[in-house]
């Protein structure tokens, strides 16, 4: 019986991290690695908490794992404070270098490999997206967590290419969901406005957050498909069930004896724009039939 641990930085009643799951559990199985017969998982969720992360690191290390999956930045940052020696496989990470969590992409080194989800070259077609979707939007609010680090090389990109594109940004970092409604209300007082929502904490306020930008009127990209296909406007970003069944040949190939520094840290290959047409309408939109063309999923 081979162990295998999961460091989940979401909520478990998240059912969009469930479904990601279960890809990576349906993946482990197609190679052979079934629950209860062969493997034992030990799966902990820690809200984005970065306490409970701290906390939640240290016990599955205590486990004595084969090899742990780690979820975000600050999850394998956690982790590899407590090990260098157990093996990481790590999903949904940006800028896994400029952080610090492996050496080079080709070779990590260590005990850390995985798949990256954002490249920085990504965060103006955000806003650029949004001009599209919604062309009387001059003035953009970009939501991000001031915990993640490589959040600012986001923020980098759009502000790289909000002069071009005539748009004064205004940052909301508040982790509280009562300052973050006070923050979009005051925001949206002036007309012309949107919103750019970076993703992370954020996740755990989803119902919220499509809720202020209903009321507000307030066209809203987002970076994961959950946000659109909970009532959100539209969102681009790659397909993140794909990275998990990816994690799940990792997570393989470690148990049957290859080495973390000896895979590559693999890159997206595919990106999904998905568009919710009920909410553009509710915004009073029209989509123009070139995006609508580009669309992977277009939510009737």
């Amino acid at each position: 019986m081979r162990r295998i641990g999961v460091l989940l930085p979401a909520a478990p009643d998240d059912a969009e991290q469930q479904s990601w799951l279960g890809a990576f559990l349906q993946g482990l199985a197609q190679s052979g690695w079934i629950t209860g017969r062969n493997i034992r998982i030990e799966t902990r969720w820690t809200k984005f908490d970065p306490e409970e992360t701290r906390k939640y690191a240290a016990e599955l290390v205590a486990l004595a794992p084969d090899v742990i999956v780690a979820v975000t930045s600050n999850v394998v940052a956690a982790l590899q404070r407590e090990t260098r020696s157990v093996p990481i496989v790590f999903v949904s990470v940006i800028d896994p270098v400029g952080t610090g969590l492996v050496t080079g992409l080709a070779r990590p080194g260590g005990n850390t490999t995985g798949f990256t989800i954002f490249e920085y070259g990504l965060s103006p077609k955000w806003l650029a997206l949004l001009k599209e979707i919604a062309p009387r939007v001059t003035r953009a609010a970009v939501f991000r967590d001031p915990t993640v680090a490589a959040q600012i090389g986001l923020l980098g990109g759009i502000q790289s290419v909000a002069p071009s594109l005539r748009m004064e940004l205004s940052l909301i970092d508040n982790r509280d969901i009562g300052e973050m409604e006070r923050a979009v209300a005051a925001f949206a007082r002036e007309p012309n406005g949107g919103q750019i929502v970076l993703g992370g904490f954020f996740r755990l306020h989803r119902e919220s957050m499509i809720t202020l930008a209903a009321k507000h009127q307030l066209p809203t990209v987002y970076t994961d498909r959950a946000f659109v296909t909970a009532g959100g406007l539209t969102s681009y970003g790659p397909d993140r069930v794909e990275q998990y069944r990816q994690a799940a040949g990792y997570v393989d190939r470690i148990l049957r004896g290859e080495k973390p520094a000896d895979l590559p840290v693999q890159a997206p290959t595919k990106y999904e724009l998905v568009i919710n047409l009920k909410t553009a309408r509710a915004l009073g939109l029209d989509i123009p039939p070139t995006l609508l063309a580009r669309a992977y999923e277009v939510i009737e």
